[in-house]
C-alpha cells in the first residue's frame, strides 16, 4: 500500500467556505423568525474500483455535498436539505423548514444541546490534529485495479475448489463537513477511508459455499496487505465446503470475533435514548444493574488516533470523552442525544449520531484456547436474519459455524437456528477473546457464551 498521498486537496470548498454556508443559513433562519437554528454542510470524493476474474467490472468516482438546516420556533421544529449551494437554494430551503415548524406540533424536548454540554473552540482546535482521520490516497484506476486484482488472485490461488468469484474491490472516499448552530458553536474536520475486500465461491459434491473478507482504515498504510485479505476470503470460503446439520441441542457458542460485535451492538441499542424513552427495551431502567459478568468492561473512547469511531464532538457539538458504559459487569451509563435525554429527564451522553470506538478488553485468551475452554460446542461464523425482539431480548437467529470437539474444529455445519435471550446470553459470557477486529466502532474479540439452544433436524 505505498502509493504516495495527494498533497493537493480533493475537495471543491475550503472549510472557510463550509463555514460561511452554514453561517449564511443560520442567518437566514434567525431573519425568518427562528428562536434557535443549526446547520450541518458536508461534502465528499471518492474512487471505487471492482475486478472479477482479473477484469475490472465497474469503476466509479463520487462526488456529493449536501447542506441541512434545522429550525426551531419555540419547540416546534422543521428540517430540510439541499444539495444546491446558491443562495436562492438556501434561502428557498430555509423558508421550507421555516415553513414545516409552523405546522409542526410543539415538542417541549425539541432544541439544541444544552451550552454548557458543547465543545469549547480552543480546545476543540487542539484535539482535532490528534484524532489524525484524514489520511487521502492519491490513487488512479489502474493502481486500484491492481490491488483489487492482487486480492482476488491470492483468492483463487487457495484452493482449486475456489472455481469462481465475485470479485475484488477497492475503495478509497474522503469527506469533510461542519456544524454549526445559533449558540455560537462552529466545528468540523475532514476524514477519510480506505478498504479492500474480495469474495470467491468454492463448489464441492454438487454444492457451492460463499465467503468473503475486508480490511479497512482511515489510512492506505493501515490496512492488511492484498495478498492477506485474498488469503482469508479463500480460506474461510474452503472451510465451509460439505457442511452438515445437527441435531437440535444445548451446548456453549462461541461467537467469532466480526460476528460477536453483533451482540455489542444489541446492548447499545438497548441502552440507547430512542428504545429506552418508548419503552421498548429489554434493558429499561437498567443503570446500575449487573448486566453482565463481573469482569465484563466496556469502554467509550473517542480520542484514538486514527479510529473509525473517532471525533471531539457528537452530531449536535457536545464535547466528547473518555467514559465507562460498564464496568465491572454494571450498567455506568447509556447512549443518549439531547432529545432522548430530555424525554427521560437525563442529559445527553455525547451520543447523538452513535457510540464512539467502543472497547471490550479480553479475558486474556486467544482463538485456540477459547476453543479449548468451550471443549464442545458451536463455533458461529455467520448470521442470518434479524430475529431479536428488543422488547423481550429474544434472540433467534439463522446461523452456520463449525462444531468443535474437545477443544478442536471438527467440521463444518450450516441450517441451523441458534436462540436464547440475550438477558441470558450477556450474563452467560464465559470468556472474551483477543483476536479483535479493528474494523468498526466497536472493538471486541470472539466472544464465548455459556450454553444456548441450538435448533438443527
Amino acid at each position: 500500500m505505498s502509493n504516495s498521498l495527494n498533497s493537493a486537496s480533493p475537495f471543491s470548498f475550503s472549510r472557510n467556505s463550509l463555514q460561511g454556508f452554514a453561517a449564511q443559513v443560520l442567518d437566514l433562519a434567525k431573519a425568518g423568525g427562528a428562536t434557535a437554528a443549526e446547520a450541518e454542510v458536508s461534502e465528499g470524493s471518492g474512487l471505487s474500483v471492482s475486478v472479477r476474474h482479473g477484469e475490472i467490472e465497474t469503476i466509479e468516482h463520487n462526488r456529493d455535498k449536501g447542506i441541512g438546516i434545522s429550525v426551531y420556533l419555540g419547540q416546534r421544529r422543521g428540517h430540510a436539505s439541499t444539495s444546491d449551494f446558491s443562495a436562492d437554494a438556501l434561502a428557498r430551503t430555509v423558508e421550507k423548514a421555516l415553513s414545516i415548524a409552523r405546522y409542526t406540533a410543539e415538542d417541549e424536548c425539541a432544541g439544541l444541546a444544552d451550552p454548557d454540554l458543547l465543545a469549547c473552540g480552543d480546545a476543540l482546535a487542539d484535539l482535532i490534529p490528534g484524532l489524525d482521520l484524514y489520511h487521502p490516497w492519491n490513487i488512479d484506476v489502474e493502481a486500484a485495479a491492481e490491488l483489487a486484482r492482487a486480492c482476488e488472485s491470492a483468492a483463487l490461488d487457495v484452493d482449486p475448489r475456489i472455481t469462481n468469484s465475485e470479485g475484488g474491490s477497492l475503495s478509497s472516499q474522503v469527506s469533510q463537513f461542519i456544524y454549526a448552530n445559533s449558540l455560537g458553536f462552529s466545528g468540523g474536520y475532514p476524514s477519510s477511508r480506505q478498504s479492500l475486500s474480495c469474495a470467491v465461491i468454492a463448489e464441492e459434491n454438487d454444492a457451492m459455499q460463499r465467503d468473503y473478507w475486508y480490511t479497512t482504515a482511515r489510512a492506505a498504510a493501515d490496512m492488511d496487505g492484498a495478498a492477506s485479505v485474498g488469503r482469508r476470503a479463500g480460506e474461510r470460503t474452503v472451510r465451509r465446503l460439505n457442511g452438515v446439520k445437527l441435531s437440535t441441542r444445548q451446548c456453549p457458542v462461541l461467537f467469532e470475533a466480526p460476528i460477536a460485535t453483533g451482540l455489542i451492538a444489541s446492548f447499545v441499542s438497548a441502552v440507547s435514548g430512542g428504545h429506552l424513552y418508548r419503552k421498548s427495551s429489554f434493558l429499561l431502567d437498567s443503570l446500575g444493574s449487573q448486566v453482565f459478568p463481573d469482569f465484563m468492561q466496556i469502554q467509550e473512547r473517542p480520542f484514538i488516533p486514527r479510529g473509525l469511531s473517532s471525533s471531539p464532538f457528537d452530531s449536535e457539538g457536545v464535547a466528547l470523552g473518555d467514559r465507562d458504559v460498564v464496568k465491572d459487569g454494571v450498567v455506568q451509563g447509556y447512549f443518549l442525544g439531547s432529545y432522548s435525554a430530555r424525554k427521560l429527564g437525563m442529559r445527553s451522553t455525547g451520543n447523538a449520531g452513535g457510540n464512539h470506538n467502543l472497547i471490550v478488553p479480553s479475558t486474556g485468551e486467544d482463538f485456540a484456547a477459547l476453543l479449548k475452554k468451550m471443549g464442545n460446542g458451536l463455533l458461529v461464523t455467520e448470521l442470518l436474519g434479524h430475529g431479536l425482539n428488543m422488547v423481550t431480548g429474544d434472540y433467534s437467529r439463522g446461523a452456520a459455524g463449525f462444531w468443535v470437539e474437545n477443544g478442536v474444529i471438527a467440521y463444518p455445519v450450516e441450517e441451523i437456528t441458534i436462540a436464547g435471550n440475550l438477558r441470558d446470553m450477556f450474563k452467560g459470557i464465559v470468556a472474551i477473546g483477543s483476536d479483535i477486529e479493528t474494523r468498526g466502532s466497536r472493538r471486541v474479540g470472539s466472544i464465548l457464551i455459556d450454553q444456548m439452544t441450538l435448533a438443527g433436524e
